[in-house]
C-alpha cells in the first residue's frame, strides 16, 4: 500500500498501479478500509457455526462409544436431547462421520427403497387403523417354514397381537383378532390387509362385521401397499439378532417375544419422531417432547450463532395418512 500511495503522489493512476503489485483495485479498498483477513479461495476463515476439533473429536468418540455403536445419529442426538445435552444438529453428526469414513451400511437387508402407499385412511391416536400380515419363517429344515402373524397399530407402530403357527390359516388369524380385540376392548378399528387367502376368510371378515371394524385391502399383485407391516418385518429380518433359521416352533415364539419385547419398549422409530412405540401408545412422548424442545433452547440460548434457522421444536400432534391421495400429500407438503 506504501508503493502504491507513491506512485499516485507521482502522478500515476490507481487501477495500473494495484495491476503492477498484483492486487486488485477491490483488494486495495478493502485494505485501506481496514479490513485485512485473507480472502482468497482456500484461505483459512473464522465460520462462527464451524464445529471445533474438540467438537468433532467429541462426536466421533460418542458414535464410536460402547453404548451407541450400534445407533445412527437421530438416535444418538435424541438421547443425548432426553439427557438434556446437546452436542451438534444431526446432519453435523453426519457430516463428521462423512469426513471420518465412518458411515457404512450395516443391515442384514439391502438399503431401502420407498413405497407405495395403501388407500387412504387417517389414524389420529391408537386403536384407529391397524394393519396385519404373515411372513414366512425358515426352520433348519429345509423347505419347512413357520407363519407368523402380526398386528400393528400404524399411528404408534406398536405391534398389538402376534402369533407364530405351523400352516397359514384362516382360523389362526381369527384366533389372533379375537384376542387382540377383547384386550383392546373391542375397538371401532380400520383395518387394512393384504388380499391372501387368510385375509379375506368369511369367518375372519365375519367377526370384524359383527365387531364394527373396518376392511381394506392392497391391490392385487402389490405388496407395497401394506407399507408399515412390511417395514417391520424388514426391521426385524434385518436385525442382527435375526437369526435366519429357527430350530422350531417353541424357539421360534420365545425369540418373537423377546424381540416385541425390545421393538416396543426400547426402539426409537423413525417414523413417530423417534420415540418408542410404547412412548407414544402411553403418552409418555408428551413429557419427552418438552424435555427435547427445552434441551434445544438452553443450547440455543448459549451458542445462538450456530443456527441459521429458527431452532427445532418438536411437535406434540401426530396423523398418519394410509396411502395419502395427491390432494393430502400436497397439502402435507404445504404444511412441511
Amino acid at each position: 500500500m506504501s508503493l502504491i500511495q507513491e506512485a499516485l503522489k507521482e502522478g500515476a493512476r490507481l487501477s495500473p498501479a494495484c495491476a503492477t503489485i498484483g492486487i486488485s483495485l477491490r483488494t486495495y479498498q478493502r485494505w485501506k478500509a481496514g479490513n485485512h483477513s485473507d480472502r482468497r479461495k482456500g484461505a483459512k476463515k473464522h465460520i462462527p457455526r464451524k464445529l471445533t476439533a474438540e467438537e468433532r473429536g467429541e462426536i466421533r468418540a460418542l458414535c464410536c462409544d460402547h453404548e451407541f455403536k450400534d445407533e445412527n445419529p437421530y438416535e444418538i442426538v435424541i438421547t443425548l436431547l432426553e439427557r438434556g445435552n446437546y452436542i451438534a444438529s444431526i446432519s453435523s453428526f453426519y457430516r463428521v462421520l462423512k469426513a471420518e469414513k465412518l458411515l457404512n451400511h450395516r443391515s442384514n437387508k439391502k438399503p431401502g427403497r420407498k413405497h407405495a402407499a395403501p388407500p387412504e385412511v387417517i389414524a389420529t391416536g391408537p386403536n384407529q387403523v391397524w394393519c396385519w400380515d404373515i411372513t414366512w419363517l425358515p426352520t433348519e429344515v429345509k423347505g419347512i417354514f413357520l407363519y407368523a402373524y402380526l398386528i400393528i397399530d400404524v399411528w404408534d407402530k406398536s405391534i398389538v397381537d402376534w402369533s407364530v403357527h405351523e400352516t397359514e390359516e384362516e382360523r389362526h388369524a381369527k384366533s389372533l383378532f379375537e384376542h387382540a380385540l377383547a384386550e383392546q376392548g373391542h375397538p371401532p378399528v380400520h383395518i387394512h390387509s393384504d388380499n391372501g387367502n387368510p385375509m379375506k376368510g368369511i369367518s375372519l371378515l365375519s367377526l370384524l362385521y359383527d365387531l364394527g371394524c373396518k376392511n381394506s385391502f392392497s391391490r392385487p399383485r402389490v405388496s407395497n401397499d401394506n407399507p408399515y407391516v412390511e417395514s417391520f418385518f424388514g426391521t426385524m429380518k434385518g436385525s442382527v439378532k435375526y437369526p435366519g433359521r429357527f430350530a422350531g416352533i417353541t424357539e421360534t415364539r420365545v425369540w418373537m417375544a423377546e424381540f416385541i419385547d425390545w421393538y416396543n419398549i426400547a426402539h426409537r422409530h423413525s417414523g413417530i419422531n423417534f420415540f418408542t412405540p410404547r412412548q407414544m401408545r402411553t403418552g409418555q412422548y408428551r413429557k419427552k417432547v418438552e424435555i427435547r424442545n427445552r434441551a434445544m433452547k438452553e443450547a440455543w440460548l448459549k451458542k445462538p450463532e450456530r443456527w441459521s434457522r429458527p431452532v427445532k421444536q418438536w411437535s406434540r400432534t401426530h396423523t398418519v395418512y394410509l396411502n395419502p391421495s395427491l390432494e393430502t400429500r400436497q397439502k402435507i407438503k404445504c404444511v412441511a
